[in-house]
C-alpha cells in the first residue's frame, strides 16, 4: 500500500490518535491472515412504522480488525443522494438540513456495545419514509466484506380509531355482561398492518389483562381467566365493522371494576415476528356486579301457632330475590325442639332440591311448591313431639356456563314457635306373681296388668321392668331399682345395663300377651335374682317424623320374690366288681353316685390310687361331665378303662394287673349343673371321694436286686471314672429271652444331697438317652454283661464329685406274650472323690510371680546403668603446672 486510507486517517484526527493508529496499522499489517472479511448488518427490512410514533433501527458490525470499539456513520437517502445524518465520532457529522432535529434530540444514536448501536427517532414524520445507510470506517488491515448496509423504511399515516360502547353500570350476579368497542384504521393500510385487541380490568392493584384477540386471528387469555373460557363463560363477540365485544356469560361479584379496550396495530415483519407499530386505550366505564345475597330475603308468612294434637299443621315459606334468571332455589324447613333452638341444634324436616327433587318428606310431612317464591309445609296429625321453633332456609345456587353449579347466597327466616298441647292419658298399674320358684334354678314368671284405661287416643302402651336388691323385710317404693328390659310402644326390646347377655341367651323373655298385660320370664332363677321387681307402664305416641315417643309414665308397687336356699350335696361309694387274684389279672370297680339339691346335674369322675395308706397319689384317668375320656398320670391307656354305664354310675377296669399296680384305688365325683342356653357351659357345684378299694396279690416271680460297684473311690482330674450297675436275682432265674431291665444312673452332689441328676439312661431296648449337662465332662452307659451295666465319667471335673447310684426296672414276660413291668429297684450309693490339683492350681501363678520378678530385676539393672552414664561422671583434676611459680608456692 503506498498511503494510508483516508477512513483511518480521519479516525485518528482530532483525538491525538495517529500515532496509536499507525502502530495500529503497522501491527495489524505484520499479524494478518487471511481470515473472513468485515460484515455489516442492520435492521431486516422493508421496516413499517406509523406517522408520530418512535422508530429504532439497529446496526452491528462483526468479523472486523483493529480496536474493539468501532465507529458507525448513519445517512439517509433524499432523493438520489445521501445525507449525513449522525455519527458517533463526528458531532457535526449531520448534514444542514438534518442538523435541527440531532440537535434537538429527536434522532440520537445509542451505542449499545463497542460493535453495535441504535439509530432512534422519537417522531417519524412523512419525510423518514426512504432508506437509511450505516457504515463503519474501515480499522483492517486488509479491505473485505462490506462496510455499510441499508434498510428501507415506510412511514403510514396515523389512521387507527377507537371507540367506546359504555357497559351498563350495574349487573345482577350470574347475569350477562358485555364488553364491546369499535376499533378502525384508514382501507389503504389494512393491507400492511393487523390489529388485535385486548380487555383489562382495574381493581386498585393495577389493570389486569382479559382477553385478547389478535393480530393473528389468535386468543390470549389471561391467567385467571382460562379455566371460565374453557368453559364458555367467557367469549368473543365479533360483530364486523370493526366491533369487538367481550361477553361475560355469567357474572360473578369478583368481576367488578374499571374495564378498559386497547386496540394495537401490528405489522408482520420478515422472519415471521409481529411488531407493535401503534396502541391506542379508552375506558369503557366502572362495572360493580351485585351479589344475590344482598336481595335474597326469606320468611315464614304465619305467626307462632298453638295446635292440638291430631290438627294439621300448615307453614309457607315466602321468597324474595331481584334476579331469578338461570338460579336455582333449595328450600329446607328446618324444625328445633329448644325454647331458642340455633342451626346448629335443629333438624331437617323436610328439603325440596334445585331441581324440584322432594327429600325427607313422607307419611304426615307434605311439601309442595305452590308458586314462584311460595314453599309450602303440611303436618298432619301433629303430635307433642311437633312442638318447636320452625324456620325456612334457602340457598341460591347459579349454573355456570360449563355445566357446574355454585351456591351464590343462604338466608334463613325467623322461626316461627309451634306449640302442640294433648291430654294425658288416665289409667293403673298392678303387679301379679305368675310363678314363684321354689329352688334355685326354678323359673319365675310375673304379670304387670293395666286397668282402667282412658285417653289413650291413637298411642300405645310400653313397659319397663325394674330389679331392685332386698331383703324378705325391706319395703321399697314404687320405681326403685334399676331396668332389667323394657318394651316399647313399637315392639322394640331393650336391655338394661348387666341384662344384655341374659336377654340374648333367652334366660330373660318379656311379651306382651294382650295390649294391657306384660310378662316378664326367668327361665333360670339364680340366688342372685331374689329381691323387689316393679313394672313401669308408658305411654307411647306416633312421632311425626316417624316411629314412636315416650309420654306418661306409671309404676306399680314392688313385688318380692324370695325362696329357701338348700345346700346341693354328693356321695359316691366304690365297691369291688372283680378281683385281681395275680399278676395280670383285671380288676375293676363300680362308683355309685347319688346327689341331693342339684337341678339336671352331671358327673365328672377322677379315679386315684394310694400305693399305701396316706402314701403317694397318683391319678389314673377321668371322665367329664361330657364323657371325654382323659388319662392323666398313667402311661398305658390301653390297660385301664372308665365308662359311665348310667346317668349316677361309673364303672373302672384295670387290665393285666402287674405287682406296681398295687395300692388303694377310689373316686373322685363332682357335680356340675348346666347354664340353660349355654351349650356345653357347665358350672361347678360339689365334689365328694369314694371309700377306698384295696388292689392286692401274692407275686410268687423271682425277686430282684441291684448294687453299684466302682473301680476306684477317688480319680484326679480330668481322668475317666468307671463304675457298674448289677443287676441279681434271687430263687429261680427266668429265661434271658423272658427278662429285659430299665437302668437309670444318677448323681446326688453334696451342695444338693436331697436332689438328684439323670445322668444317663438305657432303655429295655437298649436306646440310651442322656440327661443334660453343664460341666465339660461328659459320661456314657453301656451293657457289659447280662445284668451288668457300665457308667464311664469322661474328663472328670470337681463338679463331678458326690454320691451316685444307679435304678433297674425290671419286665417279665408272661406265657401268653405279654410283658409285666416290675417295681424299680434303687441301689446304695457310693461316693466318688476329685483329688485336689495341688501343681495345676499352683502352676499358673507360680509361672506369673517368676516372669514378674525376672521383668522386674531386669528393668532395675537398666535404671542402675542408666543414672550411673548420665549423672554419676566425677570429672578427672587438671594436672598442674610445674612451673616456677608453683614450685615456689609449694615452697
Amino acid at each position: 500500500m503506498d498511503s494510508f486510507p483516508k477512513d483511518i486517517q480521519r479516525a485518528a484526527f482530532g483525538a491525538g490518535k495517529m500515532r496509536n493508529a499507525l502502530l495500529t496499522y503497522f501491527i495489524l499489517l505484520l499479524t494478518s491472515g487471511q481470515g473472513e472479511g468485515r460484515v455489516v448488518q442492520v435492521s431486516e427490512g422493508p421496516l413499517v412504522r406509523v406517522e408520530g410514533q418512535p422508530a429504532t433501527l439497529s446496526c452491528n458490525v462483526s468479523d472486523y480488525e483493529g480496536p474493539s470499539e468501532q465507529d458507525f456513520d448513519w445517512k439517509v437517502l433524499h432523493g438520489n443522494s445521501w445525507l449525513q445524518l449522525i455519527s458517533t465520532f463526528d458531532l457535526s457529522y449531520a448534514d444542514q438540513s438534518l442538523r435541527s432535529r440531532v440537535d434537538s434530540g429527536d434522532i440520537t444514536v445509542d451505542r449499545l456495545g463497542p460493535a453495535s448501536v441504535e439509530l432512534q427517532i422519537r417522531r417519524l414524520t412523512p419525510a423518514d419514509s426512504t432508506t437509511f445507510r450505516c457504515s463503519t470506517p474501515s480499522t483492517d488491515s486488509v479491505i473485505s466484506g462490506n462496510y455499510e448496509a441499508d434498510v428501507k423504511l415506510s412511514v403510514l399515516q396515523d389512521s387507527l380509531k377507537v371507540a367506546p360502547s359504555a357497559p351498563p353500570a350495574v349487573v345482577p350476579e350470574g347475569g350477562p355482561l358485555g364488553l364491546y368497542c369499535n376499533a378502525t384504521r384508514d382501507t389503504p393500510q389494512q393491507g400492511y398492518t393487523h390489529l388485535s385487541v385486548t380487555w383489562s380490568v382495574g381493581r386498585g392493584a393495577g389493570p389486569e389483562d382479559v382477553l385478547s384477540f389478535g393480530p393473528d386471528g389468535g386468543v390470549t387469555v389471561g391467567a385467571n381467566y382460562t379455566q371460565r373460557y374453557s368453559d364458555g363463560g367467557l367469549r368473543l363477540d365479533l360483530q364486523g365493522g370493526g366491533v369487538f365485544g367481550l361477553v361475560l356469560t355469567e357474572a360473578l361479584p369478583g368481576d367488578g371494576g374499571a374495564y378498559a379496550c386497547t386496540a394495537r396495530e401490528w405489522f408482520h415483519e420478515v422472519g415471521g415476528a409481529w411488531q407493535q407499530i401503534l396502541q391506542r386505550s379508552v375506558e369503557l366505564g366502572e362495572v360493580q356486579v351485585t351479589p344475590t345475597a344482598q336481595s335474597l330475603t326469606v320468611s315464614v308468612e304465619e305467626d307462632d301457632i298453638t295446635l292440638s294434637v291430631g290438627d294439621t299443621l300448615n307453614l309457607t315459606c315466602s321468597i324474595a330475590i331481584d334476579y331469578q334468571l338461570s338460579l336455582g332455589l333449595e328450600v329446607t324447613w328446618l324444625l328445633s325442639p329448644a325454647p331458642r333452638g340455633g342451626p346448629a341444634e335443629s333438624r331437617v324436616l323436610a328439603q325440596m332440591s334445585r331441581d324440584g327433587v322432594v327429600k325427607g318428606a313422607a307419611g304426615p310431612v307434605r311439601f309442595t311448591r305452590v308458586e314462584a317464591g311460595l314453599f309450602r309445609l303440611l303436618v298432619q296429625g301433629v303430635a307433642q313431639a311437633d312442638s318447636g321453633l320452625y324456620s325456612c332456609r334457602v340457598r341460591v345456587w347459579i349454573r355456570r356456563s360449563g355445566g357446574e353449579w355454585y351456591q351464590a347466597a343462604q338466608n334463613t327466616s325467623a322461626p316461627v314457635q309451634v306449640l302442640v298441647t294433648m291430654k294425658e292419658a288416665d289409667f293403673k298399674v298392678v303387679l301379679l306373681d305368675g310363678v314363684t320358684p321354689q329352688y334355685s334354678g326354678d323359673p319365675t314368671e310375673l304379670e304387670c296388668r293395666v286397668t282402667d284405661v282412658s285417653g289413650l287416643g291413637g298411642g300405645r302402651l310400653g313397659v319397663s321392668w325394674l330389679y331392685a336388691e332386698a331383703t324378705p323385710g325391706d319395703v321399697l317404693s314404687a320405681g326403685s331399682g334399676s331396668v332389667m328390659a323394657e318394651l316399647d310402644g313399637g315392639g322394640n326390646l331393650r336391655p338394661g345395663k348387666g341384662h344384655g347377655e341374659r336377654l340374648e341367651r333367652g334366660l330373660l323373655v318379656l311379651s306382651r300377651s294382650e295390649p294391657d298385660i306384660f310378662r316378664l320370664r326367668l327361665l333360670h332363677t339364680l340366688d342372685s335374682d331374689m329381691g323387689a321387681y316393679s313394672c313401669a307402664v308408658s305411654v307411647w305416641s306416633p312421632a311425626p317424623h316417624g316411629g314412636w315417643e315416650r309420654g306418661k309414665e306409671v309404676h306399680s308397687e314392688p313385688l318380692n320374690v324370695f325362696w329357701t336356699s338348700k345346700t346341693p350335696r354328693v356321695s359316691v361309694a366304690a365297691r369291688r366288681l372283680r378281683e385281681a387274684s395275680a399278676a395280670g389279672g383285671t380288676f375293676e370297680m363300680s362308683c355309685q353316685v347319688t346327689g341331693q339339691n342339684l337341678q339336671n346335674p352331671g358327673y365328672s369322675v377322677l379315679i386315684q390310687v394310694e400305693e399305701k395308706v396316706g402314701g403317694r397319689v397318683r391319678k389314673v384317668l377321668s371322665l367329664s361331665p361330657d364323657s371325654v375320656l382323659e388319662l392323666e398320670e398313667w402311661s398305658e391307656l390301653d390297660r385301664v378303662v372308665l365308662e359311665k354305664t348310667s346317668p349316677t354310675e361309673f364303672r373302672f377296669r384295670l387290665y393285666q394287673a402287674q405287682r406296681a399296680d398295687r395300692g388303694f384305688y377310689y373316686c373322685t365325683v363332682t357335680a356340675w349343673t348346666r347354664q340353660p342356653g349355654t351349650p356345653g357351659t357347665w358350672t361347678r357345684s360339689v365334689s365328694a371321694q369314694s371309700n377306698k378299694v384295696h388292689v392286692h396279690f401274692t407275686d410268687k416271680g423271682p425277686v430282684f436286686n441291684v448294687s453299684v460297684r466302682a473301680d476306684s473311690s477317688r480319680v484326679s482330674p480330668w481322668e475317666t471314672a468307671k463304675m457298674q450297675c448289677i443287676v441279681s436275682i434271687l430263687g429261680p432265674a427266668p429265661n434271658a429271652d423272658d427278662v429285659s431291665y430299665e437302668v437309670r444312673w444318677f448323681l446326688s452332689r453334696a451342695q444338693a444331697p436331697d436332689s438328684a441328676a439323670l445322668l444317663a439312661s438305657v432303655d429295655r431296648w437298649g436306646v440310651v438317652w442322656k440327661g443334660l449337662r453343664n460341666g465339660s465332662s461328659d459320661c456314657s452307659i453301656e451293657r457289659v454283661g447280662a445284668r451288668t451295666y457300665a457308667l464311664s465319667v469322661h474328663s472328670v471335673q470337681d463338679s463331678d464329685a458326690g454320691q451316685y447310684y444307679c435304678t433297674a426296672t425290671p419286665w417279665l414276660r408272661s406265657p401268653t406274650a405279654t410283658w409285666t413291668r416290675g417295681r424299680d429297684i434303687t441301689s446304695s450309693r457310693i461316693y466318688l472323690a476329685v483329688n485336689f490339683a495341688l501343681w495345676d492350681s499352683m502352676q499358673r501363678p507360680l509361672l506369673v510371680g517368676l516372669g514378674v520378678s525376672l521383668a522386674v530385676g531386669i528393668l532395675s539393672v537398666l535404671l542402675g546403668l542408666i543414672c550411673t552414664r548420665c549423672f554419676c561422671r566425677n570429672p578427672l583434676p587438671a594436672p598442674r603446672s610445674h612451673g616456677p611459680l608453683t614450685d615456689m608456692e609449694m615452697e
